[in-house]
């Protein structure tokens, strides 16, 4: 019976690179139990299912950055090859490619922590446009001039500012690292 991998252990193995969430050639193969260069030889008998959007190859800026950031992908700093990353669409296509009992169940926890990501993502958002609203409809009330009112207005400003560094400090966009930054 194949063992399921904690969604949390996959999405450590997420980075968002070129602005895309990907997970690199060597994470996937050790989570499908297949060495890198069996995932990219069967990667390479079905090109054609892995267009750019499914799949690139780091440059060597990108590959350098991934190492210096990521102490586990230290092995990559000498291969000859850049390794290729797969998006979302990718790593599903995968699952067509790779059809060991392995690399299907651990494709489906894959496929979860993206959707679980973009979830994480879209309520983040929702939580900073709903804060803002609010913010702003105080805003409209708090010219009241008593100093009873305008100490209450302190108290809610330094909940705004609390709240928005919560959520500053908690962004789920913050998966792996950033190339761009």
């Amino acid at each position: 019976m194949t063992e399921i991998v904690p969604i949390e252990v996959i999405e450590n193995k997420i980075f968002i690179i070129r602005g895309q969430k990907v997970m690199i050639d060597r994470d996937l193969a050790e989570l499908y139990g297949v060495k890198t260069m069996v995932l990219n030889q069967a990667v390479k008998r079905n090109i054609k299912r892995f267009p750019d959007e499914f799949m690139f190859q780091l440059t060597d800026a990108e590959k350098m950055e991934v190492i210096t950031n990521c102490d586990r992908l230290q092995k990559i700093k000498f291969s000859p090859h850049n390794p290729n990353v797969f998006t979302e669409h990718g790593v599903a296509m995968l699952s067509s490619v790779l059809k060991s009992e392995q690399a299907i169940a651990v494709n489906i926890q894959i496929i979860k922590a993206f959707v679980k990501l973009r979830e994480m993502v879209l309520a983040h958002k929702e939580l900073s446009i709903q804060l803002n609203e609010l913010e702003r409809r105080f805003m409209q009330y708090a010219h009241d001039n008593s100093i009873e009112q305008q100490e209450q207005n302190k108290k809610i400003n330094e909940i705004f500012r609390c709240l928005q560094y919560l959520i500053d400090i908690h962004k789920p966009d913050k998966i792996g690292f950033n190339t761009e930054d």
